[in-house]
Parts: C-alpha cells; sequence; structure tokens
C-alpha cells in the first residue's frame, strides 16, 4: 500500500458475519496486499476502515488510510512472524530514548526528568521492568531481567494491537512511550511531546526549521492514528 492508484469501486461498507468485521467495496470483500480476508476484531474498527476508503477520491491514496495499513500490517506481518515482530520491539528497550538524559544542558535535562522519570516508574510498577537512565549519548547496558520483562509483555498483546503498537515504537522511538500510549497511560498529543522533547526543546531555543516541523507534524499524526486504532478495537470489546 505504498503507491497512489485509481479508485476502482464507488461504496465502501462494513459487514459482520461470522467470521467477523469487515469491508465491502461494491459488496466484494476487502483483502489485504497479501490477498488475505480483511476481518477485525471490533464493529467500530470496521466502520472506521470503511470510511477511510468512502473518503478517497479519484486517486486512492494509502498513506491517507492509516488504519487500514495497521489492520493490513497485523494480519499479513504480525501474525505470521510474531516472534520476530515482539522480538524487533523489544530491542528498544535496550536503547530507549527515554534512558538518556541530556548532559550540560540542565534546563533540558530538568524537562526530560518530569516527562520521562513518571514514566520509566510506570514500566518499572507495571512490567516490573526498571531501566537505568544516564547522561549523555554513550551506549548504556539494561538489566537483561527488565529487557525481558518488557518482551514477555509484548507477546501477550494480540497482533492487532502489536501493530498500532509498532507504529508509535517507531514514530516516537521509545518503546516505553508507546507503551504508556497502548495501555492508555498517556494520550497521543502527551506522547509527542515526550518523544519530541529535544527537538522541541531545541526549536524553542534556536528557532523553528521547516523540514523539521513537517516531519514532527507526520509523527504526532502516526502517534494519533495509533491511540485511535486501539480505541477502536477496545470499543468494540467492551
Amino acid at each position: 500500500m505504498l503507491n497512489r492508484f485509481k479508485r476502482f469501486y464507488q461504496e465502501a461498507a462494513a459487514v459482520s458475519d461470522d467470521a467477523g468485521h469487515g469491508v465491502l467495496l461494491d459488496g466484494r470483500p476487502l483483502r489485504t496486499p497479501a490477498k488475505a480476508p480483511l476481518r477485525v476484531p471490533s464493529r467500530p474498527l470496521a466502520a472506521a476502515l470503511a470510511g477511510e476508503w468512502a473518503a478517497q477520491q479519484e486517486l486512492i491514496r494509502p498513506q491517507a488510510m492509516p488504519l487500514t495499513g495497521m489492520a493490513c500490517s497485523a494480519i499479513d506481518y504480525v501474525g505470521p512472524q510474531r516472534r520476530k515482530v515482539v522480538g524487533d520491539l523489544a530491542t528498544y528497550a535496550e536503547h530507549d530514548l527515554v534512558c538518556y538524559w541530556a548532559e550540560g544542558q540542565p534546563e533540558l535535562a530538568e524537562r526530560q526528568q518530569a516527562a520521562w522519570q513518571p514514566l520509566l516508574d510506570w514500566a518499572a510498577l507495571t512490567f516490573d521492568a526498571p531501566l537505568t537512565t544516564t547522561r549523555g549519548v554513550v551506549p548504556l547496558a539494561q538489566p537483561p531481567a527488565a529487557v525481558a520483562a518488557l518482551g514477555a509483555a509484548l507477546g501477550r498483546y494480540d497482533d492487532m494491537t502489536l501493530a498500532a503498537l509498532s507504529v508509535a515504537v517507531q514514530a516516537a522511538g521509545s518503546l516505553v512511550i508507546a507503551l504508556a500510549l497502548t495501555e492508555g497511560r498517556i494520550e497521543a498529543h502527551a506522547a509527542f511531546e515526550s518523544a519530541q522533547l529535544d527537538e522541541l526543546y531545541q526549536a524553542e531555543k534556536w528557532g523553528e526549521d521547516k523540514e523539521a516541523a513537517a516531519r514532527r507534524a507526520a509523527l504526532r499524526a502516526e502517534l494519533e492514528a495509533a491511540e485511535r486504532f486501539l480505541a477502536l478495537l477496545r470499543e468494540g470489546a467492551a
């Protein structure tokens, strides 16, 4: 789902049956890029997917359908490769953004501590995964037990949740922030501000860069999409 292509349908609608919830395009079931049936466990999520397809114009823009992208990823990639996905995500704990605080910049370090320490405390209590912090960028070895505990926590998520969490991890550059978003500990705007704390501080101090601002806007949108995807999953399970 990378390139634009011409719209080939008139109507998009959600459908529910014994196989779950999906999307019909002119009455035909929507499939993933790997040709698997696109089925999700939540009626509200299926309705949102149908909304993304209905909103497309003459040319379909896959980048404008983040929820569909996450659902397809869950089916085509996460499901068949759960062990690899969990392992790759767990490696973020070994060099998590929130463990590296500024050196020689006391004001920035103070902001980092205020934003990041509560998340680290939460992760330690919630997952029994106390991570170590340092100042500077020299790589820091994390306690293997803490990394293993976070990996075990990841393994308990279903494929759909893992797909959304993966988007959040990559957007935030932090497993801790992504887990906090997934568990409802923080909202997308707080996840964005925590993940971009350093960059926002530098922009405040030295001025805004248009390219950097555009990149940050894209990252914010990814975190907001992941949050919405997770909320729709929970709404269907309620």
